[in-house]
């Protein structure tokens, strides 16, 4: 990972109020490249150009797939095996969260999702750079 280098996030989310709020608050932090997807179809389109992200954040409910499955799709692509993961979803269970841990998220974040919560993610992230 470069450290001087934007870290890139990839949010599949087909909810667009959902993904405005999401990049308004990913932009509280500099040097973010934020690559938005409505579909699984459009995050695995989103990696063209050599483009890998950081960090994926995955809503549990899109049109052509579901938050797990597209997750072990990217896990499949060559350099995503280790990048962290966090589940974004209005799904607030016990079983929701379980699930999501059994299919290899890092993370649970429940809609609306805890501006705190994110930024800390970030910011964890950035200093592992270092």
């Amino acid at each position: 990972m470069n450290t001087g280098a934007p870290l890139r996030v990839l949010y599949a989310e087909d909810d667009r109020i959902s993904a405005v709020l999401m990049a308004q608050i990913l932009a509280i932090e500099t040097g973010i490249d934020l690559r938005l997807a409505e579909d699984g179809a459009e995050a695995l389109a989103a990696l063209a150009d050599d483009w890998l992200p950081d960090l994926l954040i995955l809503d549990a409910h899109l049109p052509d797939t579901t938050g797990h499955a597209l997750l072990a799709r990217l896990r499949a692509q060559p350099g995503l095996q280790r990048v962290p993961a966090c589940m974004c979803s209005a799904d607030g269970l016990a079983e929701d969260r379980q699930r999501a841990a059994e299919a290899g998220f890092d993370d649970y974040w429940t809609k609306p999702v805890s501006v705190p919560a994110v930024l800390e993610c970030l910011r964890s992230l950035k200093a592992a750079r270092r």
